[in-house]
């Protein structure tokens, strides 16, 4: 069985992962399995899954609609009705097959039903591989605010299958990759220098790369599960990444951005304030910033859209007594937890990633 050291839950690849789902399904005996999709992995995920468990079991499939937009209670709420008309008790079993938006969501929905039953995340997508579907975080957004209500809880496995990835459109890999990007300026120069040499990089090295970057979460999860101090690294570059996120979502006029892509640009942003906060290398921040343009370019925003940005970091997950609190570095893979950032510092850094 090929599965990361990490014990809060089992971590499975390639064809080993589905004799070892068969395996549990055969030990657990749940009394009905359920997977959830959305429109995409119905498509483009369902029939292969399903062909490579080795027995048949009954299962029966709900879908939801595919977007951030749709990462709702209102479609938690439609999951549920329908894991009740069909007769889901709590011995039954959900399966979400999906990117990051199936996984928290399923989690979450998993969790709350008949006040818990168990789950297994499929992850599809890049994203998902390394960062959604890995750790326990579940949840939903609330309005324009990125995961507001959840829990965290662990799978009963995560089953990563890299073929998943070749129906995958190229700026959901993008996305993918900033999450990567994250896990190495976070972890170490080594695996920094081994991501961010991308003509380095192709198929044949994204098995490795994807074990190597889920073991960094993994790493870290195991130490902090509850987020109370070591796990808030893992929100690098998502501060500002997630207001950004949140305000392009809800604000039809702006350019909707993928998770990573908006990532990309907290990065940037969180990189220069540790530059000028925490004396991180300046030759390291050129190079960040070059590294993170030359992939996802740069968005346009105006003083009252940065405002409304800032605004939107309030609701940050990481606050404390209504202190916002950023992760920044002191240098590659040396994190620094619960810094509080001046509003003026956050208005340069805009300037910064605008004019670069």
């Amino acid at each position: 069985m090929s599965e990361t050291k990490a014990s809060l839950n089992p971590v499975l690849y390639a064809e080993e992962a589905y004799s070892s789902l068969c395996d549990y399904l055969e030990q657990s005996k749940p009394s009905k399995v359920f997977i959830l999709v959305d429109s995409n992995t119905h498509n483009h995920c369902l029939s292969g899954f399903l062909a490579k468990i080795e027995k048949e079991i009954e299962t029966e499939v709900i879908e939801i609609e595919a977007g951030e937009e749709f990462k709702n209670l209102e479609t938690c709420e439609g999951v549920w009705n329908v894991l009740s008309e069909l007769g889901a008790d709590r011995k039954s079993l959900l399966i979400n097959l999906g990117g990051g938006v199936v996984t928290d969501l399923g989690g979450f929905v998993a969790s709350a039903f008949k006040r818990g039953i168990k789950f297994i995340n499929v992850p599809t997508t890049l994203l998902a591989m390394v960062d959604a579907s890995v750790g326990g975080k579940t949840g939903v957004d609330l309005g324009n605010l990125k995961n507001q209500i959840g829990v965290i809880n662990q799978p009963e496995m995560v089953l990563i299958d890299i073929e998943f990835l070749a129906s995958l459109p190229q700026e959901e890999m993008r996305s993918g990759l900033a999450e990567i990007l994250k896990h190495g300026l976070i972890a170490s120069q080594t695996y920094w220098k081994k991501i961010s040499d991308l003509s380095a990089l192709d198929l044949t090295h994204l098995e490795e790369i994807v074990k190597e970057s889920v073991e960094i979460k993994k790493k870290v999860v195991l130490e902090d599960p509850f987020e109370e101090g070591l796990r808030k690294t893992l929100n690098y570059g998502h501060t500002l990444g997630h207001a950004i996120e949140s305000y392009c979502l809800t604000h039809p006029e702006k350019k909707k951005l993928l998770h990573g892509e908006a990532i990309a640009a907290g990065m940037i942003l969180e990189t220069y304030l540790s530059a000028e906060i925490r004396n991180f290398p300046k030759k390291d921040l050129n190079e960040i910033t070059q590294l993170i343009i030359d992939i996802y370019g740069t968005e346009q925003f105006t003083k009252d859209d940065i405002e409304k940005i800032k605004e939107l970091m309030k609701f940050d997950k990481k606050n404390e007594r209504g202190q916002i609190n950023f992760v920044l570095l002191e240098e590659i893979g040396k994190p620094v937890i619960d810094v509080v950032v001046p509003n003026k510092m956050i208005d340069r850094a805009f300037d910064y990633y605008l004019n670069s």
